[in-house]
């Protein structure tokens, strides 16, 4: 018992070494499950629309409630764990997560399932700031930390990818709610397991932690998504039900900044947006964000219910963009090493929008070779920016502030994500409803209830039958694939912006301390007499191959 208790002792405390390898493998796995929730739910709406009956605004919070609790709850559990330990709040949020899938598992009402994807939300807050600012503290010396947030990314990568095919496999073999329970065992073995292997870690604990900051900032939050959310599903930019929490919401924010800058122990330091590294970082993460997460949803009903595949077989389908992420997460570093991050975020955009304008070319048949050529594109292109993006954020804030600089790249992941359901669900519910809501020959309760979604619409064909039914069918599948064109389109051109954005980064990596040792550039090799060599050449030459 004492040998066990002091090899964890011994890894509690690596903040360097080769443990510090195991405690990325720990925190890998955290990450994996919760992008994996992210995205699994996505090929079972059907199946879900289908057992619980939902309404449009419901279906939309059962896929929106865990990202945007999620988005809103992590500058304050990122701050949180600053104050009191990462690793602390890291275990709390595996408990959460666990019980809030049991319950989403066995929901049969859509209230009961927004509810736990909401704990979803709580859980996955304090989960996903604590593994990257227990990975910067880990990590001090930047050579290795770019290494580590490659594997990291690509890990996002692939539970984010690799959710449609898991879940594809469990709602074509079991039912809806085992997507969720596969947390369930994971949770169990990944609890004790990180409460024995990872490191504790805090920042600065001087002056009290601003819960009223905390709390306005979660609020300020939410309300702006929930906004943007109402907007993206159709609300009149005169609804008061849509601009007030958006405008509710940028206040609260505005507030929160103002606070922050007038405290003498703010929850972020806000002079780190001052840094133009730092916050086009932030802002890349967000449009690289909104591009993947609204176009996969996307994808994923063109798959289903134009082409006709399986969830199974949809899955599979996304899996080169799995791959593709895969390998540009693992040749990061180098790449980042070689090219700098300002070449780094832009060619990963230019590359991604080249992807999208491919995929305009989908149709009403199946093009398989077009959609694997454009995924991968997609993936790569995707996960390239993310990772410069990533590493250039976490770079740049402070060690001390390192759960704050982490809650505001995930921040901006998950608000990126909310704000590409709501905006580009928008543009393809404008390219796509008027269509419908005009047929001649179609009761205008048909023809609007098919305008909501293709699901739908495929339901109204069904009850109508004969001529018109085929009529509603026929028309809503090129009305849909015609609103996938234009949303591409968008798509590209906000991609672009972000190339253009991306200027604002250094040409090349660089290093803010002596501890963040970068590989020199490469120059012709001096022959040197061996016992003269100097420690630091030596090192340099490892890192530079």
């Amino acid at each position: 018992m004492s040998g066990t208790t002091t090899a964890g002792a011994r890894l509690r405390a690596a903040g360097g070494g080769a443990n510090r390898w195991v405690v990325l493998v720990v925190l890998c796995i955290s990450l994996l499950l919760v992008a994996l929730d992210a995205t699994v739910l996505h090929v079972a709406v059907p199946a879900v629309t289908e057992d619980l009956r939902p309404s449009g605004v419901e279906l939309l919070w059962i896929v929106d409630a865990y990202p945007l609790i999620c988005a809103a709850l992590l500058i304050l559990f990122g701050t949180l764990g600053d104050r009191v330990g990462r690793r602390r709040v890291l275990l709390i949020g595996y408990g959460i997560f666990g019980l809030a899938s049991a319950v989403a598992a066995l929901a049969t009402t859509p209230e009961v399932l927004i509810g736990a994807r909401a704990l979803l939300g709580v859980g996955g807050a304090m989960i996903m700031p604590a593994t990257l600012s227990i990975l910067r503290a880990v990590f001090p010396d930047r050579r290795e930390r770019a290494t580590a947030i490659g594997i990291w990314t690509a890990v996002a990568a692939v539970g984010a990818a690799t959710g449609p095919v898991l879940g594809g496999f469990l709602v074509e073999h079991f039912w809806w709610g085992s997507v969720f329970l596969i947390n369930i065992p994971l949770m169990a073995l990944i609890l004790p397991v990180g409460r024995w292997l990872l490191p504790e870690s805090r920042g600065s604990s001087d002056g009290p932690w601003d819960v009223l900051g905390a709390l306005m900032a979660a609020a300020g939050v939410l309300g702006a998504v929930i906004g943007i959310k109402r907007l993206g599903a159709g609300d009149s930019v005169l609804d008061v039900k849509a601009v007030g929490p958006l405008l509710l919401g940028g206040v609260l924010l505005a507030l929160f900044v103002r606070r922050q800058k007038r405290r003498e122990h703010p929850l972020i330091d806000m002079r780190m947006f001052a840094r133009a590294a730092f916050s086009t970082s932030v802002g890349c993460i967000i449009l690289a964000m909104l591009a993947l997460v609204g176009l996969e949803l996307i994808a994923v009903q063109y798959l289903q219910l134009v082409l006709g595949l399986s969830p199974l077989e949809t899955g599979l389908r996304l899996l080169p963009l799995t791959f593709a992420a895969m390998a540009a997460g693992a040749t990061g570093s180098h790449t980042l090493h070689r090219i700098g991050p300002r070449r780094m975020v832009g060619w990963g955009f230019v590359l991604t929008a080249a992807a999208v304008l491919l995929l305009t070319l989908m149709g009403q048949h199946d093009r398989p070779w077009l959609l694997t050529t454009g995924f991968v594109l997609l993936g790569f292109g995707l996960q390239t920016t993310l990772f410069g993006a990533y590493e250039s954020m976490l770079s740049e804030a402070p060690p001390d502030q390192a759960g704050g600089a982490a809650a505001i790249g995930e921040t901006s992941y998950q608000l990126g994500a909310g704000m590409g359901i709501a905006l580009l669900g928008s543009v393809m519910n404008a390219a796509y409803a008027p269509a419908l809501t005009a047929l001649s020959g179609v009761p205008g309760s048909a023809g609007s209830a098919a305008s909501n979604s293709l699901g739908e619409a495929y339901q109204v064909a069904d009850r109508l039958g004969g001529t018109s039914g085929e009529m509603v069918r026929s028309t809503a599948r090129h009305s849909f694939v015609n609103g996938l064109h234009v949303t591409l389109l968008v798509s590209a051109g906000l991609l672009l912006l972000g190339a253009l954005a991306a200027l604002r980064l250094p040409r090349v990596m660089e290093c803010a301390t002596v501890a963040e040792k970068c590989p020199a550039p490469r120059r012709p090799e001096v022959s040197l007499p061996a016992s003269r060599e100097p420690a630091e050449a030596t090192g340099s030459g490892r890192a530079a191959h």
